[in-house]
């Protein structure tokens, strides 16, 4: 299993939204994530800075990244646009964080 961690930002008057749209996030969207195996997925808000913490481990490289390329995807990324910054093709912007310890 691979561990990944990303920072996104949210826009600061957006919190509430974020959360909400997470809470009836897209049942497609679950399936997706499911079937090109992530597992633990977690995000954390950082309230003071509007930062987003995201946590997901995944079964390969290669079926993560092809998410993106699904319908349920791009409809998600398009729908959360509006509430945070986005690259030109709606994917939120996001960092990439480089682990530094692991206890298991």
């Amino acid at each position: 299993m691979l561990r990944k961690a990303t920072i996104m930002q949210v826009h600061p008057d957006k919190h509430a939204e974020y959360k909400k749209r997470h809470d009836e996030i897209f049942p497609e969207l679950v399936t997706e994530l499911k079937a090109h195996g992530a597992h633990n997925y977690s995000i954390f808000l950082d309230t003071k800075r509007s930062l987003l913490f995201a946590y997901v481990e995944i079964e390969s490289q290669e079926r993560w990244d092809a998410v993106a390329k699904t319908q349920a995807c791009q409809k998600w990324w398009a729908f959360m646009k509006d509430i945070m910054p986005s690259n030109a093709d709606n994917s939120p912007i996001s960092e990439e964080l480089l682990p530094v310890f692991y206890l298991n």
